[in-house]
């Protein structure tokens, strides 16, 4: 039965240790199984840059439809727990036995892919090309999808399967992320006996805090100083204090003033108390909007039509490898493929909802428009 094909992909891939950074044996069972399904299977030679434990895999099926090539793509890598995983299904939702993630996200992004192309080529469906994008490093910075050389994707377009909740949601907005570090550097001096001689990185702080907005500061975006490290003793003036944080937001020129803010609030609270900043920003992502009139929502709305599952369209606050693949210049959006509670030991895929991610594949790729000659 194809549902049994499903839930035993799934557990193989999922009882394969791949925590981020050693994604090595699931690669090379990828990249077995791929071939056994007829697929081109290219590797690049990114694990060298990243330090990864795979390189990015792009697997091609040729198909005998004139059709507009897509891809599909999702993550190898898992969060911790992550480590012999034990898998346990309870009335149709396949959890961990308790003691780990269950690594659904994304393994059963893998999965549904894997058992997509398996009834392709039991029931002779005909397609288009597509192809299957797998990376590694997802969960620590899209570190694998950012080291793909974009050229290696023949699609113009396509789907991240890496979504939770039920089939027919689709996110089509991912904010631009920046991490930041600020060290702010004081003066030490005692406490207690000449105080007014320390420059304190806490009134420092205390002055730049108030010129910088966090929390919710509307539906599209997020700011937060999520740490704060510094001191040695209560009887010292504090002269070293790094404070770490991000901004979110679906509009970029948003974020970059966020940030602007941030520098300024920063660098102004130094000066005014004779200290100093060292200011380091990171993008972690750069963030995208999709229409509907885009083409792979024209398509995703087109096949979960004609399969009878209602779109449910998403703003996320958070980062995938669609942000990628956007910057890169190969547009998508991403899917849900009925996971929950994901990096949590009560993680859940719910077995029914990625039988449903299955039928969407096929849909998608029955209905790609026509290749213009």
């Amino acid at each position: 039965m194809t549902g049994k094909n499903l839930v035993s992909t799934f557990k193989n891939l999922v009882e394969i240790d791949s925590v981020s950074k050693n994604e090595g044996e699931v690669h090379v069972y990828l990249k077995k199984l791929l071939s056994s399904l007829d697929m081109e299977v290219v590797e690049d030679d990114s694990k060298e840059k990243t330090g990864l434990g795979g390189n990015n895999l792009i697997a091609t099926h040729r198909g005998s439809l004139n059709k507009q090539s897509l891809f599909f793509s999702c993550h190898t890598d898992t969060v911790t727990p992550g480590n012999g995983i034990e898998v346990v299904e309870k009335e149709g939702v396949l959890y961990s036995k308790g003691e780990t993630i269950l690594g659904a996200d994304d393994k059963a992004g893998i999965a549904i892919l894997i058992e997509a192309m398996r009834r392709i080529k039991e029931e002779e469906i005909e397609t288009g090309d597509f192809e299957f994008v797998f990376s590694p490093g997802e969960e620590i910075g899209l570190i694998g999808s950012s080291a793909l050389d974009m050229n290696l994707v023949k699609s113009d377009y396509g789907y991240v399967l890496d979504s939770a909740l039920e089939v027919g949601r689709v996110t089509i907005a991912s904010p631009t992320l920046f991490m930041y570090d600020v060290n702010i550097t004081g003066k030490s001096a005692h406490a207690g006996l000449e105080p007014e001689k320390g420059i304190s990185c806490v009134s420092i702080l205390a002055q730049a805090i108030k010129k910088i907005r966090i929390g919710r500061l509307d539906a599209e975006t997020t700011a937060n100083i999520g740490a704060i490290h510094g001191g040695e003793a209560t009887n010292i003036v504090m002269d070293k204090l790094l404070v770490k944080g991000e901004v979110r937001a679906i509009e970029p020129e948003v974020a970059d003033q966020l940030i602007d803010e941030m520098k300024q609030a920063f660098e102004e609270a130094a000066q005014m108390f004779g200290g100093s900043v060292s200011i380091n920003v990171k993008k972690m992502a750069t963030g995208f909007h999709m229409d509907d009139d885009q083409p792979m929502m024209q398509l995703f709305i087109q096949a979960a039509d004609a399969l009878g599952y209602p779109v449910i369209r998403e703003i996320s606050g958070g980062g995938s490898d669609a942000n990628i693949f956007n910057l890169g210049g190969k547009p998508c959006v991403n899917f849900s493929i009925g996971y929950d509670k994901i990096h949590t030991t009560e993680e859940l895929v719910v077995i029914s909802e990625m039988e449903r991610a299955v039928k969407l594949v096929i849909e998608l790729l029955k209905n790609a428009p026509v290749q213009d000659s």
